[in-house]
């Protein structure tokens, strides 16, 4: 078992030990879709200890939003890079 299943096995139980069905716990796991959201997910689970559905659910939004600002952050930072890299490259005589 590769460490992607384990966290996804480790939501799922960690949705059943709060007495949400299994089906919750997976339905959680596809959205949030990798390996260090479903950690961050279940630890959510065993720290904040959570009453109902609509709580994780508001966690799920909250931490798929970080994630996707993150992910917009780093290509950012990449496509910015790569302009700079045209900017700054190397010119002959006849391009400047």
């Amino acid at each position: 078992m590769n460490s992607f299943d384990r966290a996804y096995n480790d939501l799922i139980a960690a949705a059943c030990e709060l007495g949400f069905p299994p089906e919750f716990g997976q339905a959680l796991a596809a959205g949030l879709g990798g390996e260090k959201s479903l950690r961050r997910m279940s630890a959510y689970l065993r720290s904040a200890r959570p009453t109902s559905m609509e709580e994780v659910a508001d966690e799920l939004v909250a931490i798929v939003d970080q994630r996707d600002s993150w992910v917009e952050r780093k290509k950012n930072a990449y496509y910015q890079e790569k302009l700079n890299e045209f900017y700054n490259r190397e010119r002959d005589d006849d391009e400047l």
